[in-house]
């Protein structure tokens, strides 16, 4: 399933997308900040091998991303690889870049 806007991703495709089995000893809150029309702020907590995704902002997270709204429906599409976004300064950010690796083995990005 292609997302259309980050919502749709949050809502609908991530989980769906989700790996459970995949995310067995992570504990994590991810703060998604999206910019642009489409855009708004997530946070998705994956902790005992499931995952809860609320609109807002998060006080504390464990890690934070930011992009632009297209930016990032092409990389949760798959048309942006994680690593090209990084480089090339569409993605920013903060935390632990290992958990964000494991995050990806999820289905998270």
């Amino acid at each position: 399933m292609q997302a259309t806007s980050p919502r749709e991703f949050f809502e609908k495709v991530l989980p769906l997308r989700f790996k459970a089995d995949k995310a067995a000893g992570v504990d994590v809150i991810v703060q998604v900040n999206i910019t642009g029309s489409n855009g708004g702020s997530w946070t998705a907590k994956v902790k005992d091998q499931t995952l809860e995704v609320a609109e807002g902002v998060y006080a504390s997270p464990t890690l934070t991303l930011q992009m632009a709204d297209r930016d990032f429906v092409e990389l949760v599409n798959g048309k942006l690889s994680p690593e090209k976004a990084f480089f090339t300064g569409k993605i920013q950010f903060k935390g632990d870049i290992a958990l964000a690796l494991k995050l990806r083995e999820t289905g998270f990005l």
